[in-house]
């Protein structure tokens, strides 16, 4: 084990890395000519910055389908068939990491279908209920 200090966006953190082949020595990597003259950590997390990938917009106010907005288990729909709701008003509640989300009507009307009910489990993206 060997313990090191990375220092990320100016926070200096202690951290053991385990040498898993000691037979080898680690070939220095050149940097780039354009790197500022930091610590070769915070140069390296700087230059190389992790690009997410584009996710699709959700089908929510133009569809006036309400989507969930993470992976979860639904803790509760607080809306029923033929209700009428206004914009931002609380529809559901899913819970994931043991902390609860609420999820809020994206425009007003009627709720024209519920898709799911309460203790099921549910990816990102998948319909909750339908406004019409």
């Amino acid at each position: 084990m060997k313990k090191l200090r990375v220092t990320i966006e100016g926070k200096a953190y202690e951290v053991l890395v385990e040498i898993l082949d000691p037979g080898t020595t680690p070939v220095p990597t050149p940097m780039p000519a354009a790197a500022p003259a930091a610590s070769v950590t915070s140069a390296a997390v700087s230059s190389a910055p992790f690009a997410a990938a584009p996710k699709a917009a959700p089908a929510t106010a133009a569809s006036g389908t309400v989507v969930s907005p993470l992976a979860g288990k639904i803790v509760s729909i607080d809306v029923k068939v033929g209700q009428t709701v206004d914009e931002g008003a609380q529809v559901a509640t899913i819970e994931a990491m043991k902390m609860n989300t609420y999820i809020y009507a994206p425009k007003g009307g009627r709720v024209d279908a519920v898709m799911v009910n309460a203790g099921d489990a549910v990816e990102e993206g998948t319909a909750l209920l339908r406004l019409a």
